[in-house]
């Protein structure tokens, strides 16, 4: 039940010793209460709009899906409410995927009560929870990405469409995620796991880019991934060491066409 001058907050762990641990300290606290829990994905998205805390704390990790799933449909319709992610270890992953999700941060599970408190209270008052370390080495991966070209999603539009074959070309960046683990043999539901989403939510997305391509199967769709990988290999430029290894012969040659006795 809210209670006016509190933070109110909601629970999201599938773990239900955790949970109650985690309810316990915050309600321990004169300036919190807990509004709402729930251990599947499913059950948030039921109960984090009724009860509509200011704070969400959600594991990353669910049987139905992920909390990053629940973030990313929670800041959709109900802005206001703050998610922090729950997870057990840091991941640069999880750190982008969260907060391109709109989550203020994200929150290790074996910190010490007194930090999980104090980052309750900071989102809450409206702060991020990102560091600048963690900041640091999220714009740099995007940096990164962006200089290199490893961005394996974005290239499968490039991709297909310097090879000719532009039906890749309405598709999402999402959804060329998903085709691109489709041509790794995934299933739904490793893919779901990969990208922290339910597997329902995969299967709508794979419907979705398969009627854009206009196949009917996904064996079509990983068939087309395999085509455009080995199209664009042969089309690739040879590696530099491969470069340097042929004009090194090239020059070998010539020195050797030199120390040849001229005919007459």
């Amino acid at each position: 039940m809210r209670e006016e001058g509190k933070i109110s907050i909601f629970l999201l762990d599938d773990h239900e010793i955790l949970r109650r641990g985690l309810h316990d300290l915050l309600s321990g606290e004169p300036d919190m209460v807990v509004v709402g829990e729930a251990g599947t994905v499913a059950e948030a998205l039921a109960g984090i709009p009724a009860a509509h805390p200011e704070v969400a704390l959600l594991d990353l990790r669910l049987p139905d899906g992920s909390g990053v799933e629940v973030c990313r449909e929670v800041r959709a319709h109900h802005p206001d409410i703050k998610c922090v992610m729950l997870t057990s270890f840091a991941d640069d992953a999880a750190l982008i995927d969260a907060i391109m999700a709109g989550a203020y941060g994200y929150v290790l599970k074996d910190v010490g009560s007194g930090e999980l408190l104090s980052a309750v209270r900071h989102v809450a008052a409206g702060r991020s929870l990102l560091d600048p370390a963690a900041t640091a080495r999220l714009l740099e991966r995007m940096r990164t990405d962006a200089e290199t070209g490893t961005d394996a999603a974005a290239g499968v539009g490039a991709g297909a469409s310097e090879l000719g074959d532009d039906r890749s070309a309405d598709l999402t960046v999402q959804e060329r995620r998903i085709l691109l683990l489709i041509g790794e043999g995934l299933t739904n539901r490793a893919i779901g796991e990969r990208l922290h989403l339910a597997e329902k939510t995969i299967k709508n997305y794979v419907s979705g880019l398969l009627a854009k391509l206009g196949m009917e199967r996904r064996s079509q769709a990983a068939a087309y991934v395999a085509r455009l990988q080995a199209q664009a290999q042969a089309h690739a430029p040879p590696p530099a060491h491969t470069q340097s290894q042929a004009r090194d012969q090239e020059r070998a040659r010539a020195e050797e066409r030199k120390t040849q006795p001229q005919k007459h």
